[in-house]
């Protein structure tokens, strides 16, 4: 793949030049923060715009319109849920249980300008949050996720997965369990990858 950077995200999403200041705030603090805690696969680094930045921002144009709630699952780096919470939305609680990620993900979200809730704790304690959308990136089978964003969700909100190759046995495995409707988009980062778009949840 040709090189794909900061300039190359910005003729792909078509965002702001304050949302590419952000952003780039963002990405600044991650590249100094990388050799003290593994934030993202070394291997992406030089990739970054396309493998992480690209990646998260391809699911903002599939966010129902009038989302304003976003719980984004085992934050990890902030992908998704902060780079969604950078270009625009208006409330994004993220969830990461590792202790010194939360610590980070709170620098960048202030680094970046934008105010976003996070949770230093395990997903399934985390209550009271009525969310529009769950978001989740490269953290658990399909069969878990949908466990993790009901709470969340009931049968009202919307999830955005992004997910790999298994995805296909991944929704056979939860077909006895849950009933839902499912819509899949090409990953605009990943020729491998596919976004899952879950809504109408509900344990069967």
């Amino acid at each position: 793949m040709n090189q794909f950077d900061v300039t190359a995200f910005q003729e792909a999403t078509g965002v702001s030049r304050e949302t590419l200041e952000r952003l780039s705030a963002y990405e600044v603090l991650l590249r100094k923060w990388q050799p003290k805690i593994n934030l993202v696969g070394p291997s992406t680094l030089p990739d970054l715009w396309r493998r992480h930045f690209l990646d998260s921002a391809q699911l903002f144009p599939l966010l129902p319109d009038a989302t304003r709630v976003l719980v984004d699952l085992g934050s990890g780096a902030g992908f998704p849920g902060l780079v969604l919470a950078i270009l625009g939305v208006p409330e994004v609680h993220l969830i990461e249980s590792d202790s010194r990620k939360a610590v980070f993900l709170r620098e960048a979200a202030r680094a970046a300008g934008v105010t976003v809730t996070v949770h230093n704790k395990r997903i399934e304690t985390v209550t009271g949050i009525e969310a529009d959308v769950v978001t989740a990136r490269a953290l658990a089978p399909l069969a878990d996720l949908l466990g993790w964003s009901f709470p969340f969700l009931g049968s009202r909100g919307t999830a955005l997965f992004l997910k790999g190759q298994a995805l296909d046995d991944e929704l056979t495995a939860v077909a006895g369990g849950w009933t839902l409707r499912s819509e899949r988009f090409d990953s605009r980062s990943d020729p491998t990858g596919t976004i899952l778009r879950v809504s109408d949840l509900d344990r069967a």
